[in-house]
């Protein structure tokens, strides 16, 4: 694996793309988040895990700006995504890219529109260059030509993906944003969505959040593992820290029979 981060500066400390502190979200009285905090570095792979209801997208959508916080801070590229000028958001946005669950392609465009799209609403590109660039983008996540012209539905889950993942690379950002990406994919997909994720990041230099379940990603792609409980990040380490960790849902999760298996595999 590569190196967690790069150095911010002479200091030779990792920079922070990424702090949230003292995070509050909320839904009407229940409380998902209280007095939550993470760093994500730059060139960091980072899962993030949780049991069911501890707020893994909510987490996402809050840095995205998708979700009003309640309370805290979130801070990306060093900007205050609470006090931010609409340029600023425009900048986050040309910097970051979003690959959501079920894909979210519009389901009228073909898989070139899809991917073109970001490029259509954040630059002034000639059409004939964003349809290269596009090209290059499906191309880059292992598609073919052919895919061109397809509609979402005429796609198999794995080509969605790699078509939302491509259409996330579109503005070639920084920071990229994976919700449970190898969700419903076979073993096979998955473990090549997973190597898919691992050279686009070393080859391209990404820092990737990457919201997940599947305990062989863990294994295979992440430098670090941000574990939520208790409406908090418990934990934030290598799997092979966390596997020694005394949390009862920690233990349970890497050590049960499904955590052995990826250990195995690994």
């Amino acid at each position: 694996m590569k190196a967690a981060a790069n150095d911010a500066s002479d200091t030779g400390k990792p920079e922070v793309l990424i702090e949230v502190r003292g995070l509050l979200s909320q839904f009407g009285d229940q409380v998902i988040h209280q007095d939550l905090d993470l760093d994500v570095l730059r060139g960091e792979v980072l899962g993030v895990v949780g049991g069911s209801g501890t707020g893994k997208t909510v987490l996402l959508n809050s840095i995205i700006g998708l979700k009003e916080p309640e309370g805290g801070s979130i801070r990306i590229f060093d900007h205050d995504i609470g006090d931010m000028s609409e340029e600023d958001r425009a900048d986050i946005e040309r910097r970051t890219g979003v690959l959501f669950q079920q894909g979210a392609l519009f389901s009228s465009l073909s898989v070139l529109e899809n991917v073109a799209a970001p490029m259509v609403e954040h630059t002034r590109l000639p059409k004939d260059t964003i349809r290269e660039l596009a090209e290059m983008k499906i191309a880059m996540v292992g598609l073919q030509p052919e895919s061109h012209h397809q509609k979402p539905a005429e796609l198999s889950g794995g080509m969605r993906k790699r078509v939302g993942l491509a259409r996330a690379l579109s503005l070639d950002p920084e920071l990229i944003f994976l919700d449970e990406p190898t969700a419903g994919l076979d073993p096979i997909g998955a473990a090549a969505f997973d190597d898919l994720i691992r050279k686009l990041s070393d080859d391209l230099g990404l820092t990737v959040f990457m919201i997940t379940h599947d305990l062989d990603s863990l294994y295979a792609i992440c430098d670090k593992v941000a574990v939520l409980a208790d409406k908090r990040v418990i934990e934030k380490a290598t799997v092979q820290e966390l596997e020694k960790s005394d949390h009862p849902w920690i233990k349970e999760y890497f050590l049960g029979p499904r955590g052995r298996a990826a250990t195995k595999a690994a």
